[in-house]
């Protein structure tokens, strides 16, 4: 598999050098060579991940599906585990079948690496994981790293140790100095090792036990030290800590001291407002912005005008990486960082406090991004939740796991446009189901977890499954007198009898739908998929031009609210419904407007149904070559879900009718050549060549 001429994966580029580990790193890949189970333990703080990577990005030519990179540090549940696989690799399954399951039969004949980073606090989970799919894929490697192997048959656990440190007189290995000079030179400009400066160097490194991290958070001191102060500090400190802050969790000896002598004295060097800030931003994970932060760290004692100078503080200190983005700036914390910061949060008393605040504060968001979703900002609102997704699993996991709470319910619900129109059906199901499960209670949020967790199995080719869901959602809200529920499970048993191929009854029911809406009230998810339905059967039963005024009527209102996600679902119901016409160029036309949104937003299922019709347009045009490019782009997407065409009749034909033609006009062995560069074409690529011109590669 290649990406646009290169080898496949996700690996993240390094920002900073690697220093040394030349001796590590051939070790890595003669046992990855050797073994397909390799375990890179050690202290927190030691550069595991480091090493992983570059080893990785090393090794990633040889496999021929690529390297895959699974950070694993914000999980908080291990059953999440093979959902975050399946995330990190080009697959979106939204069949309804177990993710192991998935995610073994997606690697079974593939050649690739995975990287699992950071196993330590889910080492059962991740131990059973990696067996599971060693068995199914016996092309698989996995490199892990965790502060302890994972006990898994035939692992290879390799110890990685600090960097070597001179004695000292100065003589021996060279490599904890340099990384010290490199990363001093890069915070103080014009930075060198002199004879005058190389004692003291040499002393912190020895202080510091060759630990990478401990030395690289000494030398972000050295802008306002300087070298000599910096040492004497150092002296100080370890006179001073003695035995102390054995609390620190996570790191072991011998360099358990180094470690926590660098992340205390850090901590001393802080003022109180950036102590304070440094515990409570420990609530989240991944990466977070500063509306965040203020929402749910500040009060009297952290007052809102203060933060954004704490936290250019907490930068300046390197406990806080600033990252800045097109969503704007955004911060993180290094995982030793954050659990040292949480050590004191606990400490301190404010933890439950702190992630219920945490809570609050995305289930406000979650309910922000519901109401606003049918308008003008729904790139934004996907690409602001694709960013807060590791917290949002985190606020929903709180809520899953506190007695009484019913935060859980509303917050799975009110990210109904997360899990479908962004593509994390399968890890909406999972909270759903579970949320459902714990609040049995009648009432107006679980009517709509109901009706969401339907459609969630429904665009998964589930029909079945969703029907039940949302036939149990309708005798809710009819015993609650809730008429929006009502209305959208009835949309649900429509899409469900679309895919059964009950099209009298999807078109009774989308008929009853349309007939009750109200444009002056806006718009409603139910009412765009019942017009949607109209469409498809109308199509379906030659019925053009009364598909077509169903889909103008949708337009004019998504056009009047400047909204674009079902809007593009109906530019491609346009073209499908001009390709029954054989009008091709215009298909080609609404499919390109179609493909463009969905890419963006990356909806699988409407790029490769916009592909499909792409390839059907040129084929029933006698364009055989590029028709089966496109066809081979649109299998990578299709391969990725699982279930073709999400099991709807009349698109699996049509795409088994372009095949044929295509195969008709340009014979079989070059058939399979085109569909084979389309299926090799890096995908982003493919995309942007079709929006263009309409045909891959033409």
């Amino acid at each position: 598999m290649t990406m646009g001429g290169r080898p496949a994966g996700n690996l993240p580029p390094e920002m900073t050098s690697l220093v040394g580990r030349r001796g590590e790193l051939a070790r890595i890949r003669r046992l990855c060579r050797e073994f397909r189970m390799v375990t890179l333990t050690g202290a927190a703080g030691v550069g595991k991940t480091r090493l992983a990577l570059r080893a990785a990005a090393r090794m990633r030519p040889g496999y021929a599906d690529g390297a895959w990179y699974i950070p694993l540090s914000a999980l908080d549940q291990g059953a999440l585990l093979p959902y975050t696989i399946a995330e990190a690799l080009p697959l979106a399954d939204r069949t309804t079948r177990p993710m192991m399951e998935v995610l073994s039969e997606y690697l079974a004949d593939r050649h690739l690496l995975l990287v699992l980073d950071t196993c330590e606090h889910l080492i059962d989970d991740c131990a059973r994981t990696a067996r599971a799919l060693l068995d199914a894929a016996p092309r698989l490697t996995i490199l892990a790293t965790s502060r302890r192997p994972l006990d898994v048959p035939d692992e290879q656990a390799l110890i990685i140790e600090p960097l070597p440190v001179p004695d000292a007189r100065g003589e021996g290995p060279q490599e904890a100095v340099k990384l010290l000079a490199e990363r001093a030179a890069a915070v103080v400009p014009g930075f060198e090792v002199t004879d005058g400066n190389r004692h003291r160097l040499v002393r912190i490194c020895r202080h510091l036990e060759g630990l990478p991290l401990a030395i690289e958070l000494a030398a972000a001191r050295l802008p306002r030290l300087g070298v000599a102060e910096l040492c004497e500090r150092l002296d100080d400190r370890f006179a001073l800590l003695g035995d102390a802050d054995d609390d620190l969790p996570g790191a072991d000896p011998p360099w358990h001291r180094a470690l926590r002598t660098a992340i205390g004295w850090s901590h001393q060097l802080c003022d109180p407002g950036e102590r304070l800030l440094w515990a409570r931003a420990s609530v989240f994970a991944g990466s977070f912005d500063d509306r965040a932060v203020i929402e749910v760290c500040a009060d009297r004692l952290l007052p809102a005008d203060a933060i954004p100078c704490l936290l250019a503080g907490l930068v300046d200190k390197s406990i806080l990486i600033w990252a800045p983005t097109g969503g704007g700036e955004r911060y993180r914390m290094l995982d030793t960082i954050r659990e040292y910061g949480a050590g004191w949060l606990r400490a301190l008393g404010e933890q439950d406090e702190l992630r219920r605040r945490h809570r609050d504060h995305y289930l406000a968001m979650a309910r922000q991004g519901d109401a606003a979703w049918f308008g003008p900002d729904q790139v934004s609102w996907n690409d602001r939740t694709t960013a807060e997704h590791e917290n949002l699993r985190i606020a929903l996991d709180f809520s899953l796991s506190t007695p009484g709470d019913h935060g859980a319910l509303e917050l799975a619900a009110a990210l109904w446009f997360f899990w479908y129109p962004c593509g994390f059906l399968r890890e909406g199901q999972h909270y759903l189901e579970r949320a459902l499960e714990l609040d049995t209670e009648p009432s107006a949020v679980r009517s709509r977890a109901l009706w969401v967790c339907a459609l969630t199995l429904i665009v998964q080719g589930d029909a079945d499954a969703g029907m039940a869901w949302a036939t149990e959602c309708a005798g809710v809200a009819e015993e609650l007198g809730d008429a929006p529920a009502a209305l959208a499970a009835q949309a649900m048993v429509m899409a469900a009898a679309t895919i059964r191929g009950d099209l009298p009854l999807a078109l009774a029911l989308a008929d009853s739908l349309v007939a009750v809406h109200r444009p002056e009230q806006g718009l409603d998810l139910p009412t765009m998929l019942a017009r949607l339905g109209q469409c498809h059967v109308h199509t379906a039963q030659g019925r053009i031009e009364d598909a077509i005024r169903a889909l103008e009527e949708l337009c004019a209102e998504c056009d009047e609210h400047g909204e674009r996600w079902m809007r593009a679902y109906a530019d491609l119901f346009r073209a499908q419904a001009e390709l029954t016409l054989g009008r091709y160029e215009p298909a080609q036309r609404y499919a390109r407007a179609s493909l463009e949104l969905k890419h963006r937003l990356h909806d699988s299922i409407g790029i490769a149904l916009a592909l499909d019709v792409l390839a059907c347009a040129a084929a029933a045009s006698g364009q055989g070559e590029p028709a089966a490019r496109l066809l081979g782009l649109a299998q990578q997407v299709w391969d990725t879900i699982g279930r073709a065409q999400i099991g709807i009749h009349e698109w699996v034909e049509a795409r088994t009718r372009c095949e044929r033609q295509a195969r008709a006009a340009i014979g079989d062995q070059a058939y399979g050549t085109a569909f084979r560069t389309g299926y090799d074409t890096g995908l982003d690529t493919g995309i942007v060549q079709a929006i263009d011109s309409g045909t891959a590669h033409r």
